[in-house]
């Protein structure tokens, strides 16, 4: 297939969203090659398809995400609204006041030391380190000067810590935005104990009036410049009221974008940092409302979270063998979940023989299951010196990924289908490289390609699925300021380094990534059923008196409980037991 550019239009909504977008969109420019004249070999993936070309009044070339992110008022610290690739600069007003003229001025919120650099390479200043000088970054703001940037910065090799400074998802954005990206709800704030969209009713009222006016236009501008327009990625959290702003947002791009592929992604952080009983239970509530109406209005729904569960009391935050991250920080939790959507993501973005949006979800979202699970190696456990066979060959018994949607992989789970995606690995470290003669240990070894390795691991888990593979040999780049999780385990590249070598700081990351329908979903949505049902009545009252009512309310759990009666197993057994069923009537 040639490489036409199918584009894709990004929609974040909430700060925890806007958290992992963050890490992703810094992920895609730190991998961003904008070179047209460049004899080098294209890049596997399509940058065109998330990013816009654009041109400054002053006649720059700009590139710039096609997104739109929707944050409360307070949410934004030091970035300015507008943006900054597009400023002009404007008169003074005149005064026709003959008056007493009284100016209040306030400190603008401080920057961190990130912010800071990135404001020195804007005005054309050297990083301590870098090896080559970078003044001619004011006179091109545009494509030219981000690649600069981005080799500045790998280049400086400054070891951000940014633990303690992190308040916001913009005191970590490396990327210019442009200025119709930000919408900021005013109606509501992003700290504080009053006016807070805590309850998913709050959300569904919001998309109205103003706000909803304002979400149009943004969505055909976008839109309306894309050629061959293949849908939207929507990133939403579904903990807060945000769940029911995504619910109407969805079905907007429904109703009005027919035929275009909308995946949703459900993010929801480990913790909150001003949590309560309460609130816990207004969470459980919007996970189960985000999960049936996100469902119905997108091609397909995918929950992402580091959680060890949605209900009330989840079991410990999952955990990694070669990741040192803390689950309680934002800035951590967000950034693994951003290097597991890099993955998840990449079958509609290369640059060949891509997979349009509607076609991996109508191959998971077999007979209208339209929620999905994902699942991540971060990183892929595998020596410099290895292959592939090798690496898989370990995990013929346990499975090589953790749940990334708070629903485990059951051993003995019907799939229904399945996307898996591998990236970071390329030539001898795909396939066996036996002795002629060796009896091969494993199947695997037998195997002469990557795909043919991966294939065959995955049949051995599931025999009679259908499964789309993707293999790409370019891994994940992780340049500042990603943080520093990365266990002392690995070398520079990520891969599992041998005992006697000294340790890197981690610059790229073999990933394994997969999306599933199965089985497993189905005792997965019975237990958020079970424990939306088993509301306190005082709590209840309270959430429905922002809507939705009490009635629709009951529909939408009946709704859960059917949607979780789809996923039993198709070889006749069941999953959960048949009174668990009566026990939600």
């Amino acid at each position: 297939m040639g490489s036409v550019c199918r584009e894709i239009v990004t929609i974040q909504l909430g700060h925890y969203s806007n958290f992992v977008g963050t890490h992703w969109w810094n992920l895609q420019d730190a991998a961003l090659s904008y070179e047209p004249d460049s004899a080098a070999p294209a890049s596997e993936l399509q940058s065109d398809v998330l990013f816009r070309e654009g041109v400054t009044l002053g006649g720059h070339i700009t590139y710039t995400p096609r997104l739109i992110a929707m944050d409360l008022k307070g949410s934004l610290q030091t970035l300015r609204l507008e943006g900054s690739l597009y400023e002009t600069t404007k008169e003074a007003s005149a005064f026709t006041w003959g008056g007493e003229v009284m100016t209040h001025k306030q400190s603008p919120p401080t920057k961190n030391i990130f912010l800071q650099d990135l404001d020195k390479l804007d005005e054309g200043e050297m990083l301590t380190g870098a090896e080559f000088n970078t003044s001619h970054l004011q006179q091109c703001p545009g494509a030219v000067a981000m690649e600069t940037v981005n080799s500045s910065l790998e280049r400086a090799q400054k070891l951000y810590r940014l633990e303690g400074s992190v308040r916001v998802w913009s005191d970590f954005l490396r990327i210019h935005l442009h200025p119709r990206t930000i919408s900021v709800i005013n109606q509501y704030n992003h700290d504080g104990e009053s006016q807070r969209l805590e309850a998913f009713g709050q959300g569904e009222a919001l998309c109205q009036g103003a706000v909803l006016e304002e979400l149009e236009d943004r969505l055909h501008f976008f839109v309306e410049e894309c050629d061959y327009l293949q849908g939207f990625q929507v990133l939403c959290d579904i903990a807060d009221g945000f769940s029911g702003l995504g619910s109407k947002v969805t079905e907007l791009l429904h109703d009005s974008y027919g035929g275009r592929g909308i995946l949703t992604w459900g993010l929801a952080p480990v913790n909150h940092p001003d949590t309560s009983p309460v609130k816990e239970f207004y969470h459980l509530m919007n996970y189960a409302l985000a999960t049936v109406n996100l469902a119905n209005h997108s091609s397909f729904f995918c929950p992402l979270t580091l959680r060890g569960g949605l209900g009330i009391r989840p079991t410990s935050p999952v955990s990694f063998p070669h990741l040192n991250y803390d689950p309680t920080l934002w800035y951590h939790s967000s950034a693994v979940l951003a290097l597991a959507l890099d993955s998840l993501t990449v079958s509609y973005r290369l640059r060949y023989n891509s997979v349009p949006m509607w076609q991996l979800a109508d191959a998971l979202a077999v007979s209208g299951r339209k929620v999905v699970a994902a699942y991540g190696a971060i990183p892929f456990p595998m020596m410099q010196d290895s292959c592939l066979p090798d690496a898989l060959g370990g995990y013929m018994d346990t499975s090589p990924w953790k749940p990334l949607s708070a629903c485990t992989e059951l051993s003995n789970a019907c799939c229904f289908g399945q996307s898996v995606t591998l990236r970071g690995l390329e030539g001898k470290n795909l396939v066996s490289l036996l002795t002629p003669g060796m009896e091969p240990p494993t199947p695997l070894h037998d195997e002469r390609s990557g795909e043919e390795v991966l294939a065959c691991f995955m049949r051995s888990r599931y025999p009679a699925t259908p499964l789309a593979l993707q293999l790409l040999s370019s891994a994940s780049k992780v340049t500042p300021p990603f943080p520093h999780i990365f266990s002392p385990s690995l070398d520079s590249q990520g891969f599992l380094r041998p005992q006697t070598t000294p340790p890197n700081t981690v610059s790229s990351l073999p990933v394994l990534s997969g999306l599933q329908s199965s089985s497993a979903l189905g005792p997965w949505l019975s237990e958020m059923q079970r424990g939306a049902c088993a509301l306190p009545r005082r709590v209840g009252t309270s959430f429905l008196s922002q809507g939705p009512e009490i009635g629709e309310m009951q529909e939408a759990l009946e709704q859960l409980r059917t949607m979780a009666q789809c996923y039993r197993d198709d070889r006749g057994g069941v999953l959960h037991s048949s009174s668990e069923d009566d026990d939600d009537d």
